[in-house]
């Protein structure tokens, strides 16, 4: 009966079953495989969110340290400021003291004197260096030439009269100096 019963099945509905069969013998083969996929995808998914907040975290600290520098920045100017005008208080000091004191008195002139030389002191304590004095060769760099003389005893671009000190410190020019040149 048994031969009787595969004469009777067409050759086609085996083949749709073994097709059937197949599929989901490979349907439950995949679905591992997607599993596997879907986990790899997550993990993925929670690298890049970690990337993504160590980013985050990495330009906040970033901003954080720019607006710390500068703060620090405007302190030290501050810092130096102050510094330098405690300095000059002594001088300042100083010089309400001569104008209390008569002009025709021959104290006054003295006391003039010494307030320069106070503020030439101090100024030489913080590096600062004049820049012409007569004698010199004219430098375009570091001098002015305001004025103009025809002198045959003069050299040539020889600085004859300082009409403004200049003055450096380092190497910045804080001002050039004023001079009136020779030929």
């Amino acid at each position: 009966m048994s031969e009787e019963v595969k004469e009777n099945i067409p050759e086609t509905e085996t083949e749709a079953e073994v097709k059937e069969v197949k599929e989901e013998t490979e349907k439950k083969a995949s679905k591992p495989k997607k599993a596997k996929a879907n986990a790899e995808v997550e993990k993925l998914k929670a690298e890049v969110e970690s990337q993504k907040e160590l980013l985050m975290r990495t330009a906040a600290e970033f901003d954080n340290f720019k607006k710390r520098t500068e703060r620090e920045k405007i302190k030290t100017a501050e810092y130096s400021k102050a510094n330098i005008l405690k300095q000059l208080l002594p001088v300042i000091d100083n010089a309400g003291r001569a104008l209390a004191v008569d002009p025709s008195s021959p104290d006054y002139d003295k006391g003039v004197e010494l307030i320069v030389k106070q503020l030439v002191g101090l100024v030489d304590t913080f590096g600062m260096v004049e820049l012409a004095e007569v004698g010199d060769t004219f430098d375009p760099e570091i001098h002015e030439a305001v004025m103009h003389i025809d002198d045959p005893e003069k050299g040539e671009n020889e600085i004859v009269m300082v009409l403004q000190q200049g003055y450096k410190l380092g190497d910045t020019i804080i001002r050039p100096a004023m001079v009136q040149v020779a030929n």
